[in-house]
């Protein structure tokens, strides 16, 4: 007896759900991260005859960015400027997350999600009012304490990096806030109600039991954090033009800068390469970590 067999049909509906996307990733992420890498090793520079074709420099212009003392510096900013806008808008956004779970007000969830609304653009815009020199709210506001002669706070090369710093934090944290927000009214009561009779005061419930819980949300927060801090750009273009001498110029302003300005197309795809294994390693590196602390636990 011949036994029939019967070929299973692939259901194409999945499939064609998700061509879209990874259309979309193909085309807009993974082509522009092979053609940078492939053109990281040729020196072509469109401001000059010789090298207006590609040439084959090697690792060049990775040996060039890494010997060059306004690089290095523009890296030391972007560092410098994540490890303190990361932080800061995290624990901010906790901080309130934490408060509204208790405020049945919600005025005050508006008021801290209004400035998450505004395009970076206008939230820089919006902050020049305050760091204009001449007239702007600070300065106006240190004369009332007989404080003589306008503070230039974007043109100070001690301050320009923070004033970005301060306009992204205000913006950002209403945002992350929802986040945090949406994990603690998720959490399981019942485990809080067990710990306060049991005796455990505040600190030990936010540091043994609230963060532990909070780990997932952390994780997904902080890479969206590093990632979005890592592509500043916007409010670098409104406030300070990485001036002044490049003090607070970020890796991403850099890289339009040298790819627009400079047409150096060789050395703007190796940024991009620095640029992606950067936040490569990061985000493998926070999920590796925070997944082995929760298995640990």
């Amino acid at each position: 007896m011949n036994r029939l067999r019967v070929k299973k049909k692939v259901p194409l509906l999945p499939y064609m759900l998700v061509l879209p996307t990874l259309l979309f990733v193909l085309l807009f992420t993974i082509y522009p991260t092979i053609s940078s890498i492939a053109g990281s090793f040729f020196q072509q520079r469109l401001n000059i005859p010789k090298y207006r074709e590609p040439v084959f420099y090697g690792f060049g212009n990775y040996t060039d960015l890494l010997g060059d003392p306004g690089f290095r510096l523009i890296l030391g900013n972007t560092l410098r400027y994540v490890l303190v806008v990361v932080p800061l808008t995290m624990i901010t956004a906790l901080g309130f997350a934490l408060w509204l779970s208790k405020s049945r007000n919600s005025r005050f969830r508006i008021a801290i999600f209004h400035p998450t609304i505004l395009p970076m653009v206008s939230a820089a815009t919006i902050w020049m009012f305050f760091l204009t020199p001449d007239y702007g709210l600070f300065n106006s506001f240190l004369g009332f304490f007989g404080y003589t002669g306008p503070e230039n706070w974007v043109a100070n090369p001690d301050m320009a990096l923070w004033s970005l710093v301060l306009i992204a934090f205000w913006k950002d944290s209403g945002f992350y806030m929802i986040f945090y927000l949406a994990g603690i009214q998720n959490l399981p009561g019942e485990v809080f109600e067990a710990a306060k009779l049991e005796g455990a005061g505040p600190l030990t419930i936010f540091f043994k039991f609230t963060m532990p819980l909070l780990r997932r949300t952390t994780l997904f927060v902080t890479t969206v954090l590093v990632i979005g801090a890592f592509r500043t750009v916007d409010h670098v273009f409104i406030v300070t033009q990485g001036g002044p001498s490049s003090r607070s110029s970020l890796l991403l302003y850099h890289l339009w800068q040298v790819r627009f300005d400079y047409l150096n197309i060789g050395q703007a795809s190796a940024i991009t390469v620095f640029l992606v294994v950067l936040l490569l390693a990061f985000t493998i590196s926070n999920f590796v970590i925070t997944e082995r602390r929760t298995t640990d636990a």
